[in-house]
């Protein structure tokens, strides 16, 4: 029987869309604080009981979990606990350590009991300290070491069921198409082409740059650009479209994935792209902030065929891979 009735993740508006996509729990947007975000959270909240973990503490053992519920009718507020080891002081006197306890969570609570302690202005740094501001009760229970909060990243050292990041490629694939529009500067792969036509589209229509995120996005699984930039916003009418890109970037490294290449082709019967081909080169790379030789940009007409060979427009392929951020490189110094 499952121990919990319903899950609940908290998270940035823009993360969430994301999330999504790993499980099917309830995604709630959180707020400027933990108190604020938790505040969010229990407005979904119908049981006796809420369990609250914070999310940095990724090795939580089943066993702490357990001794968590079997002590749920000792208090309000049921809070795991370490012993400390090491001996304090407080500014340059020491304390007694046999006094002090090091708090954990998750930290199971009765939902009423917690929701109005929570409504007040006072920030609090967990649920115990709100309830027991309050008058309540709180009942410590055995934690556990491997309940380590992740803070810093040699933290990770710390951290067993964190498994190595995968070497596995991840490929994406984009495409999209514009047609020209007059009297429109024109602008492709994030630079300008000296020709009096540019695209019709909502933003500054750079063709390359769109169909690159949406490659980009299809390797990590985020989508398309259509999701994350709509062109029924104002706010991107007439958007720089390297400025999307950067932001594209900007969520998939965050994420923790990285670019290792990727490759484009061009299909245009006009312009002649041939002369801009290196400087596109290089300012996708400084972008994408990989080597310029892993940004591959081929140009091919259309043989005269179609809308593209009556040059009324272009369109792009992309390809795109990443792979996971290897976090074991930074542990070990090689990564700033």
């Amino acid at each position: 029987m499952a121990l919990f009735e319903k899950i609940i993740i908290v998270s940035s508006a823009q993360e969430i869309h994301y999330m999504k996509h790993f499980a099917d729990f309830t995604f709630v947007t959180g707020g400027s604080s933990r108190q604020e975000s938790l505040k969010n959270a229990l407005r979904s909240v119908t049981s006796e009981y809420v369990m609250v973990s914070d999310i940095a503490r990724c090795c939580i053992p089943t066993a702490m979990v357990q001794r968590i519920i079997n002590e749920k009718e000792m208090a309000e507020c049921i809070v795991p606990v370490l012993p400390v080891n090491d001996t304090l002081y407080m500014e340059n006197s020491p304390i007694d350590r046999e006094k002090v306890k090091i708090i954990q969570t998750p930290q199971l609570s009765r939902t009423a009991t917690l929701k109005s302690a929570l409504d007040t202005d006072k920030l609090f740094t967990d649920e115990s300290s709100a309830i027991a501001a309050t008058g309540e009760t709180v009942h410590f229970v055995e934690g556990s070491a491997r309940a380590h909060k992740l803070t810093r990243i040699e933290d990770l050292e710390k951290l067993p069921c964190i498994q190595p990041p995968s070497t596995q490629t991840l490929t994406g694939f984009g495409i999209d198409i514009h047609p020209f529009e007059a009297n429109k500067e024109m602008k492709l792969c994030g630079i300008t082409i000296d020709v009096d036509y540019g695209f019709k589209a909502h933003s500054d229509g750079d063709v390359a740059i769109h169909a690159l995120i949406d490659a980009l996005l299809g390797a990590a699984g985020m989508g398309d650009i259509g999701e994350l930039y709509p062109d029924t916003e104002a706010a991107y009418a007439g958007a720089d479209s390297t400025e999307l890109l950067k932001d594209t970037v900007t969520r998939i490294r965050a994420f923790g994935f990285e670019i290792v290449n990727v490759d484009m082709t061009i299909m245009a019967q006009a312009p002649k792209l041939l002369p801009y081909k290196t400087k596109m080169r290089y300012t996708l790379a400084s972008i994408l902030n990989i080597m310029p030789n892993r940004v591959n940009i081929k140009a091919t007409t259309a043989e005269k065929l179609g809308f593209v060979g009556r040059k009324e427009g272009v369109t792009v392929h992309a390809v795109a891979n990443l792979t996971y951020f290897n976090w074991k490189k930074s542990l070990n110094g090689n990564l700033s």
